[in-house]
């Protein structure tokens, strides 16, 4: 969606995150050109309005995307009367990242939802 680009979701200073073009399954990958080390990854998500069973997947690849390494799944269930945000810290602790990849369902039961992502964070980044 060209007025939530990935940017809102990755630098501060916009008011919505990003939401993706069109239905279903989205992949966010970030390609780093030299290995680094990351400590945690912060991601968070938004739905105020549809009630759905989102589902994530975190990634690390230490191969430049050749092989992954799955940090987490997991899935949320939004409601409007109720749970609106998903907010979670992964602490990872890894040396050698050349690639992250976050793989959001955005609802597993429907597949023309579309994904969005309010923020997504990486700290303790530098190149080891």
């Amino acid at each position: 969606n060209p007025d939530r680009p990935i940017e809102a979701a990755l630098l501060p200073g916009f008011k919505q995150g990003w939401q993706a073009g069109g239905p279903g399954e989205q992949t966010i990958r970030l390609l780093f050109g030299q290995a680094h080390y990351i400590r945690c990854v912060q991601l968070e998500f938004l739905e105020a309005a549809v009630s759905r069973t989102q589902e994530y997947v975190l990634r690390m690849s230490q191969d430049s995307g050749a092989t992954f390494r799955e940090i987490v799944r997991q899935q949320w269930n939004f409601s409007p009367d109720g749970s609106t945000a998903e907010s979670a810290m992964h602490f990872v602790d890894m040396a050698g990242v050349t690639t992250l990849e976050l793989k959001i369902t955005p609802d597993i039961g429907n597949p023309l939802a579309v994904a969005t992502l309010e923020k997504m964070r990486v700290f303790e980044v530098f190149s080891r």
